[in-house]
């Protein structure tokens, strides 16, 4: 389909780059200057690494087998921890790079700049980069992508298969020493082998393809006993198949629902998830009007990408965060040969979807704002009371929120916590009111 000719200035690589990595950073700044921590799982590992835990290498028994995430994640929380804003800072600009490799893999296959450099910041702006970049706990989130990434962007680089080959099963291994996400890679390099129309690529996605699957074949012989039957905390790692149909949907509908915090309440309430799924079918006949092969992408590779994690019991943000960064680039492909109505679509799903993402970021920024009160000041109260303490939440007071800061955390500022403390009911007699900006009221 003919288009007319671009009235923008043309725009160099490196000035492309810059801009993409200068306004994801500036796009994402209520994730930098969070002050606090979004919920347990970093207070539990900053614990354990001024304990001088040492680094899980050799726990292979273990049902999260992630070495490598929990060995930064210790390491960054001894440097970082008492400094949430740089901490965060980190995280993002590790999302903001993932952006440009986002950009730079897109434009190496052909996609035109502007669109391009578009698609990359809408990445960042869904509700699933925000939360991700957002939540220390996602970590292992961005080890994958960032492997899956170098894979893509090494092989369009690659002169021989073999260089190819070497690539994807380095990275790959590295991926799966993060998490076991990283089991999307190979299908989607065969994805990428099959969409490409580039006769000198495609031999290098399909040596990439199956040297990514070599790996995974290896770690799955190794660690399958263990994936099946391993103990395991909560349902939501429970593995079934009929799981699959709610969990695609969920994370196919939650985007344009704004209010909604995580992707497991998508299915809760009745008129947005219709809005949803109109507005999703209208970006579905957007991208098929305009490419075959883009509708292919959005689909196959979302799916792919979401593959490892469709039979969990629970959906999570996070979980897609590499479903976010192949959708934003297949619509922001579609966009220069939609035709008018395919661009209100797409228009109105990613001006939806961006305003979701800037939601979650101010959420995620008031959880933190809350932690860096509650915790001192819980810290402060058990140095009082040996004994532990008993909270009942003041009316307005979220309880999720005081929930997940109090499970399960070793210690905080150097003051054992365990279960020394305990949330009542609002009418049971307590030692202290928690407010709704975690400052604590003493009873008695």
């Amino acid at each position: 389909m003919s288009t007319l000719p671009s009235t923008r200035p043309p725009l160099s690589n490196t000035a492309a780059t810059a801009c993409v990595l200068l306004a994801a950073l500036l796009l994402q700044l209520p994730l930098i200057l969070n002050p606090g921590y979004f919920s347990h799982d970093e207070l539990q590992w900053a614990a354990l690494a001024n304990s001088s835990t040492p680094s899980p290498w050799l726990e292979t028994s273990a049902f999260q087998y992630r070495p490598l995430t929990f060995s930064l994640w210790m390491a960054l929380s001894r440097v970082l921890f008492d400094t949430p804003m740089l901490f965060h800072a980190v995280l993002v600009l590790w999302g903001a790079l993932n952006a440009v490799a986002l950009y730079w893999i897109a434009h190496g296959v052909g996609m035109p700049r502007w669109p391009a450099v578009f698609g990359a910041l809408g990445f960042v702006l869904t509700p699933y980069a925000a939360y991700t970049h957002g939540w220390v706990g996602c970590m292992a989130d961005l080890i994958w992508l960032s492997c899956a990434l170098g894979i893509a962007l090494l092989v369009q680089r690659a002169r021989a298969r073999w260089m190819a080959a070497i690539i994807s099963a380095t990275l790959t291994t590295l991926a799966l020493l993060g998490k076991e996400a990283a089991f999307a890679i190979p299908p989607l390099l065969a994805l990428a082998w099959w969409l490409d129309r580039d006769s000198n690529r495609r031999p290098l996605w399909r040596a990439a393809m199956l040297a990514a699957g070599a790996v995974c074949a290896v770690y799955l012989d190794l660690r399958v006993d263990v994936l099946l039957h391993a103990p395991r905390e909560g349902s939501q790692y429970t593995l079934r198949l009929a799981h699959v149909p709610q969990r695609w949907l969920e994370y196919q509908l939650f985007t344009p629902v704004v209010p909604l915090l995580e992707t497991s309440t998508t299915l809760h309430r009745l008129r947005p998830l219709w809005l949803a799924g109109v507005l999703w079918l209208g970006l579905l006949a957007a991208l098929w009007q305009t490419s075959r092969r883009l509708t292919a992408l959005f689909l196959l590779g979302g799916f792919a990408a979401l593959l490892p994690v469709l039979a969990l019991g629970s959906s999570w943000n996070h979980y897609a965060y590499g479903f976010a960064a192949i959708t934003a680039m297949s619509v922001a492909a579609a966009w220069p040969h939609a035709s008018r109505m395919g661009r209100v679509m797409i228009a109105t799903f990613a001006c939806l979807s961006a305003l979701h993402g800037a939601s979650v970021m101010l959420r995620i920024q008031q959880v933190g704002n809350i932690q860096a009160v509650f915790s001192p000041a819980l810290a402060h109260a058990l140095r009082t009371h040996p004994a532990g303490i008993t909270l009942q939440l003041a009316p307005d007071a979220k309880d999720w929120i005081f929930v997940r800061l109090t499970h399960s955390i070793p210690s905080y500022q150097g003051v054992a916590i365990g279960n020394r403390v305990r949330i009542v009911p609002a009418d049971t007699p307590a030692d202290y009111r928690i407010h709704a900006d975690g400052t604590l009221q003493a009873l008695r």
